[in-house]
């Protein structure tokens, strides 16, 4: 909906209320016919959302599209149709002695009407994403999409609408203040993927009504690379994470840590390997563009700044920079000032600072000094390492010797901590991050209740069986 207002907003968040109330628990059949259509829709319109992908940033690979938007959305149906009867069955407990005459379980309702805000960096997967555990857990959602990807909306719009009415999923479109005001509608559960920054004023929006939030933010993710990993191998797992999409990932590689001595190394083997990757440079055509000026300049702004620190800083082709087209290769910097932007700001771009560190401990350390980070990655074939740093280092997600694919696995949950997010979805815990687990205990009346037990009357048989279960 183009040119929407405020009453607009409320007026569609009433309708969806309605309906909802009027079936506030669809059937296992309904969301298995509803999951089914949006696949099928999704592969009807794979080429047109290529396309517009394309038509937003200027320059999309369609591998990036098809790897990094469509096909995970596919995966995550799939996944979700195989287990979807089971999440839904209700979950029975264990009473305990004192309510041994009653049986216990959680039954998994839908919450209702709910919110999704989707940035730009992944329209597709970012708004499909949340729907598909929303729709699995039986609620109606509104999606407000990202006002800098007006060709991908329309494709998303009209794709939507082969699969759902619009009682069902509604599409919302608009500037800053569209929304904010939608993140300030009273729904019963409210994600929010986009900057730690905008993710505050989302939880202080959501805050006026106690709406259950959910907040996929970001922050600098790093990479700690081991004394015993091999740098080429290394770089081969890096590299893709941090040009997939341009490095415009929230999970993207933001600063890499190598022992010292072996800095070098480092950088020749990722321009060896990138070159390989992008022979053309910024004319290469699997090379995507920053998403808008704006962007390109930000991250044109920090490659200056650290150009005019005279800072190691190593374009890893010559073809580096296309101003009109707004492409950039990866810029690696070694050792930047701690308090320089690219050090205290999310990159989400093509450039990659290198630290280098001593000793393994103070490379921890450095990590687990600063914000918990969205993702962390560990290069090491060191199993009590890697034990170390799993256990230790806190972070919303983790790859061993890999590097963002832990992104694409559908049976585990994904979110951040504390500045990097809260709450999580994918999976089964998607399906619980949508739905309101319900404890739900049924008494026989034929049995003696607990409350016989627990009543004002003293006598020394309640004395004996209380004495007993407190031992």
């Amino acid at each position: 909906m183009q040119n929407t207002t405020f009453d607009d907003l409320k007026l569609i968040h009433k309708r969806l209320k309605k309906h909802y109330q009027s079936d506030p628990m669809p059937s296992y059949a309904a969301r298995i016919a509803a999951l089914t259509s949006l696949k099928v829709s999704l592969q009807r319109f794979s080429d047109a959302l290529c396309d517009a992908l394309n038509q937003d940033y200027g320059k999309r690979s369609r591998q990036d599209t098809l790897v990094a938007d469509v096909l995970p959305c596919i995966g995550n149906i799939d996944h979700t149709l195989s287990s979807l009867s089971q999440w839904m069955s209700p979950c029975p407990r264990d009473p305990g002695p004192l309510l041994s005459s009653s049986t216990v379980e959680v039954v998994y309702q839908p919450k209702g009407v709910v919110g999704i805000v989707t940035p730009w960096n992944f329209p597709v997967m970012l708004s499909i994403g949340p729907l598909i555990s929303a729709i699995a857990a039986g609620n109606r959602a509104m999606i407000k999409l990202s006002e800098f990807t007006p060709a991908t909306n329309a494709v998303i719009r009209e794709m939507l609408a082969c699969s759902f009415s619009d009682t069902e999923v509604v599409v919302v479109e608009g500037e800053a203040d569209i929304a904010a005001q939608f993140t300030s509608l009273p729904f019963d559960h409210l994600l929010f993927t986009g900057s730690t920054e905008v993710g505050r004023k989302v939880m202080k929006a959501a805050s006026e009504n106690l709406t259950p939030l959910t907040l996929e933010l970001g922050g600098k993710s790093p990479v700690l690379v081991a004394d015993d990993a091999d740098i080429d191998l290394t770089v081969e797992r890096i590299i893709y994470g941090k040009s997939l999409n341009n490095g415009q990932v929230c999970v993207a590689p933001d600063y890499v840590m190598v022992r010292e001595g072996k800095q070098q190394a480092f950088v020749d083997a990722y321009v060896e390997h990138y070159q390989r990757l992008f022979p053309q440079g910024v004319n290469s055509d699997s090379m995507t563009s920053l998403i808008n000026q704006r962007q390109f300049q930000r991250l044109h702004d920090l490659l200056t700044n650290e150009l005019a620190a005279e800072s190691q800083v190593t374009a890893c082709h010559n073809q580096a920079v296309d101003v009109e087209e707004q492409l950039m290769v990866t810029h690696l910097i070694v050792n930047p000032s701690l308090h320089s932007p690219v050090m205290t700001q999310e990159i989400f771009g093509p450039l990659l600072p290198i630290i280098t560190y001593s000793n393994i401990d103070d490379a921890i350390q450095f990590i687990t000094e600063r914000p918990r980070p969205l993702a962390l990655y560990l290069m090491s074939e060191d199993g009590s390492l890697q034990h170390k740093v799993a256990n230790q280092v806190h972070s919303g997600g983790m790859c061993i010797n890999d590097c963002v694919f832990h992104l694409a696995v559908d049976d585990a949950p994904f979110g951040g901590i504390g500045e990097s997010g809260k709450g999580a979805y994918h999976g089964k815990e998607g399906f619980q991050t949508f739905s309101h687990g319900k404890t739900v205990m049924t008494t026989n009346t034929q049995q003696h209740n607990v409350s016989l037990l627990l009543g004002p009357e003293d006598n020394e048989f309640k004395r004996a069986v209380l004495k007993s279960l407190c031992e």
